[in-house]
């Protein structure tokens, strides 16, 4: 099975970031939209993993999450993998608390699971929005977005998502951790 962790931000969040893209659905050739109940934040890609690692995968992920108070986010601009100028992946970024080391650990707590990880690129928070097969130039989207600042939210747990890919992907949840608490005086 496919699976990977993630942050699903709240409605009323993604809600702003749906207004805000809405006027640039479908204007772009070659840019896909995925649906929204799609969207997440990866924050570790786990890839094929056989069945019988998922029982120790999710008691590492509960330790792992356990360890990180809740993160206070926010959206703030757009941007464009691997450049807004030769773009295959257009995304929503964020601000806020850092999430490097909640990714870290996350990831560790796969590899002592026996999930085998596919992706080890250096974290890069974002949400995915739209991709494309070919190389685009995004400039003029990511430009006209720059302006874009959402409203401040708390992320209070982590995903495992199992992914069933197809004509139309669909994401199923594995199970959710809570974050601490924050502890902020």
């Amino acid at each position: 099975m496919r699976l990977f962790a993630a942050v699903v931000p709240p409605d009323g969040v993604l809600d702003e970031l749906e207004r805000a893209i809405a006027p640039y659905i479908g204007q772009v050739e070659g840019l896909r939209w995925p649906d929204r109940d799609t969207w997440h934040i990866t924050l570790a890609f786990y890839g094929e993993v056989p069945e019988h690692v998922l029982p120790g995968l999710q008691v590492r992920l509960a330790r792992a999450v356990h360890r990180y108070d809740a993160l206070d986010l926010a959206f703030t601009g757009f941007g464009a993998f691997s450049s807004a100028r030769r773009a295959r992946v257009f995304w929503a970024g964020l601000s806020g608390d850092p999430m490097g080391r909640l990714a870290d650990s996350v990831k560790a707590a796969g590899r002592r699971a026996g999930a085998a990880q596919t992706d080890e690129k250096r974290f890069h928070p974002h949400l995915t929005l739209a991709r494309a097969k070919a190389e685009t130039d995004l400039r003029p989207l990511v430009e006209a977005l720059a302006e874009f600042s959402g409203s401040p939210w708390r992320a209070e747990g982590v995903q495992l998502v199992r992914s069933h890919p197809g004509p139309r992907v669909r994401y199923e949840s594995l199970g959710e951790w809570a974050l601490a608490p924050a502890r902020r005086g």
